[in-house]
């Protein structure tokens, strides 16, 4: 294990399914600690990737309880199978040492995590890489390209329909347009949407007036953004299920065998998801998870939303959630997460919406673009606000994070810029740790 800021520390991985390892699960479970935070990462590429976010973000826990000794703080990682495009920028991380290829293409690192991340994949992997490095001018190649990362998407089970049944964990409303749209559309859409990022640089001038009636060269970039969020798509699902299949149920055993152990949950991205989830897969009367901090949290604003604004007779996926942490839940979110505020609202909006509509239609934003919404009663934080006079002990909590989470370059903005005291602070003041 790489070396980590903190301890106790201890890993827990789930496989794709949510099982877990049983010998960390048994690890964890001998922790003499009075309270556990737990994190799940959302991007990763390796286990030692994500033990360098968790040691990041660990970092500044032992100095601010200093002056606490009576508590004693344990650590955990949550491990799980997600992926990164290395083109992502992440603040203070070093690239990776084989860096981005130029233009629309796929670097080796990247192909070799798409083909981990889906095994049985290699001849569609290889073949994706070759249309983004051909970047051909033609209809039917885009189709191809389409149908191609769709393929990586299916659900394990029954395919892409299944993974939009009501008895799967789904925030939104229908099936994604970036799954069902057709390919060159959406292509056209991202690649505009990128140049709104500032992923197009000036000297791409042509992709700034581009129209479209023409120019597929152009469209390439957003060809490798649909395979991006297509992949998210596949994690997103994934991410569901390890939350209420996986640590759900571990943190319902580890009630049982450490029941004075008060359980602080930290997810950051679909690993936000992830966390929240487990809250779906905690037993009856379970009541160990005394906090819920979600950092740039990528799955739907409504999420915890007892009426969808936009369809009254329906709630969020996570309705009444809330209520089985005894704790508050805390939302952060930024304007400065371009990933958020500009991408995802175009990769979940319904096949046939208006492109020019998306970014203005609530329906698709993301928690950590705005914070939670539809739900009652809910408090509304400035960062800077919750650090001076505390975070409510219970209920929904919107934190506006932006003042801290701000760095990123382009396509994904400040998504990844999580690694603060300030936000380590703001994990303590939710689970009232050391107070």
């Amino acid at each position: 294990m790489p070396q980590m800021s903190v301890h106790p520390y201890r890993e827990i991985t789930f496989d794709k399914d949510g099982d877990v390892d049983i010998a960390q699960r048994e690890r964890l479970a001998e922790m003499d600690v009075t309270d556990l935070v737990m994190f799940a990462h959302g991007w990763n590429n390796s286990p030692a990737i994500a033990n360098r976010l968790y040691s990041a973000f660990f970092a500044p826990f032992p100095g601010l309880l200093a002056a606490t000794p009576e508590v004693r703080l344990g650590y955990a990682g949550v491990v799980w199978p997600s992926m990164r495009f290395t083109d992502e920028p992440i603040p203070d991380f070093q690239p990776s040492a084989a860096g981005p290829l130029p233009g629309s293409g796929l670097d080796k690192a990247t192909r070799d995590a798409l083909v981990e991340l889906f095994p049985g994949h290699d001849g569609t992997v290889a073949r994706l890489a070759q249309l983004l490095d051909e970047q051909p001018e033609s209809d039917e190649a885009f189709a191809e390209f389409g149908a191609l990362a769709r393929q990586l998407a299916e659900a394990p089970h029954g395919g892409l329909e299944a993974g939009f049944s009501d008895d799967l964990p789904y925030d939104e409303q229908g099936p994604p347009a970036v799954l069902y749209e057709d390919a060159l559309t959406m292509c056209r859409r991202f690649a505009l949407a990128l140049e709104e990022t500032g992923e197009v640089t000036e000297k791409e001038p042509a992709l700034l007036s581009f129209s479209f009636g023409g120019g597929l060269k152009k469209v390439w970039k957003g060809a490798k953004e649909l395979l991006r969020q297509t992949t998210y798509y596949a994690m997103k699902r994934r991410a569901g299920t390890v939350g209420e299949l996986g640590l759900g149920p571990l943190l319902g055993q580890l009630a049982r065998s450490s029941p004075d152990v008060r359980v602080h949950l930290v997810g950051h991205s679909q690993g936000a998801r992830l966390v929240s989830f487990a809250l779906r897969g905690l037993p009856d009367g379970v009541r160990n998870v005394k906090s819920l901090t979600l950092l740039q949290g990528a799955f739907s604003h409504y999420a915890f939303a007892q009426s969808l604004p936009h369809s009254t007779h329906s709630g969020g996926a996570l309705r009444a959630m809330e209520q089985r942490v005894d704790g508050p839940v805390v939302a952060c979110y930024s304007r400065h997460d371009s990933a958020l505020g500009v991408i995802y609202p175009l990769a979940s909006s319904l096949a046939g919406d208006d492109a020019s509509a998306v970014g203005l239609d609530k329906r698709w934003w993301a928690m950590g673009h705005n914070g939670i919404q539809a739900v009652r009663p809910l408090v509304r934080l400035t960062l800077e606000e919750a650090l001076r006079q505390g975070i409510p002990g219970s209920g929904c909590v919107s934190l506006d994070t932006a003042s801290v989470v701000r760095r990123g370059g382009p396509p994904s903005g400040a998504h990844s810029d999580i690694c603060h005291e300030e936000l380590a602070r703001v994990v303590l003041a939710a689970g009232r740790i050391g107070r």
